[in-house]
């Protein structure tokens, strides 16, 4: 099957852009990650009072807690 030369670009062009984005993905999920372990370390202080106003139970605050900061 013949391939044309703009084929050729087109797949060239998509390998060259995902191996681009690469380090940007990895620097999105830290960035995710460490906002996730700051609102965590918030949560952990907010005392009860605080979070019966944002409609957040022990339990709920518990199992926010208890997740590991990639999930």
């Amino acid at each position: 099957m013949e391939r044309t030369l703009s084929s050729e670009l087109f797949f060239e062009e998509k390998a060259v852009n995902n191996q681009a984005s690469m380090p940007l993905r990895v620097l999105a999920n830290l960035m995710l990650w460490q906002r996730r372990i700051s609102s965590r370390h918030q949560l952990a202080r907010l005392d009860s009072r605080l979070l019966a106003d944002a409609g957040i139970s022990e339990a709920q605050r518990y199992e926010e807690l208890s997740k590991p900061f990639w999930r």
